[in-house]
């Protein structure tokens, strides 16, 4: 069962009339910015963006993504999903596509989960505490940020907007200095955003695919023990979450200062 916590009902649903971006074609794109900081500050708003797929944009949603100056678009897919379902965007856009250990992962995922009667949830954990691609995965993303010109926005987004995005989120909330809890409420309001694509996916799996229905239910949904399985294993491998930033990801102190300059106030 999709489980929500009571202080993300308050966080993300009473405030969705202004961090949801609804559009047409694409769902859980909505705005990162609001979320308070240990220190007082909180992240500008109509900067960053997440989502999940926007192959399906229309004219009406490009015009909405040009109005609100999201020039950047940072694709979180593998090389083979984004061929299936390329990114409609606007001409002027700057794409990137950062598909480490997306490929394979899918690739196992789909042998894997047809014949699965149990364990949707040991699945998810042991996907999220692979640490062998985040670095490659998410350094263009921080590339991107730091280097984002002011009258810009950015909007990184994966297949359903909760995974590959999630992590990328909530590795970027806490370089801002956001506490862990709203980082992990952020997570979890995807079950909100993605309710009604949720049921649709949990049928497909369980109909067409013959995925027992709680195995289904465990993988098309985010947990709090999802997120906190990817911030153990960098802090097992790594000493410490600030580590990993600093080392593999190389965000020292000095570009986590232009981050906070750029999207805190």
């Amino acid at each position: 069962m999709v489980l929500f916590l009571p202080l993300l009902v308050h966080s993300q649903i009473d405030d969705s009339s202004r961090r949801q971006v609804s559009l047409q074609g694409a769902i859980n794109f909505r705005d990162l910015g609001g979320y308070s900081t240990h220190d007082g500050r909180h992240l500008k708003w109509g900067k960053i963006y997440r989502s999940a797929e926007i192959s399906h944009l229309t004219d009406q949603d490009l015009s909405e993504l040009q109005k609100r100056n999201i020039d950047f678009v940072v694709d979180l897919r593998g090389t083979e999903e984004s061929k299936k379902a390329p990114d409609r965007l606007n001409a002027t856009t700057d794409y990137i596509l950062c598909p480490a250990g997306s490929d394979s992962n899918l690739s196992d995922w789909m042998k894997s989960i047809a014949s699965l009667q149990s364990g949707g949830d040991s699945m998810m954990e042991a996907y999220y505490s692979n640490t062998e691609f985040l670095a490659d995965r998410y350094k263009p993303l921080f590339a991107k940020l730091i280097n984002l010109p002011d009258g810009d926005a950015l909007m990184m987004h994966c297949t359903a907007g909760k995974d590959r995005t999630g992590i990328g989120s909530a590795l970027l909330l806490y370089c801002l200095g956001v506490p862990y809890d709203t980082i992990l409420n952020d997570y979890l309001a995807s079950n909100y955003y993605r309710k009604a694509e949720n049921e649709k996916m949990v049928h497909s799996m369980t109909q067409y695919m013959h995925v027992n229905e709680g195995v289904a239910r465990d993988l098309a949904s985010v947990k709090k023990e999802y997120l906190d399985a990817t911030f153990h294993a960098i802090r097992s491998k790594y000493g410490s979450i600030e580590n990993f930033l600093a080392g593999p990801l190389q965000l020292d102190g000095e570009k986590i200062a232009i981050l906070k300059k750029k999207f805190l106030e």
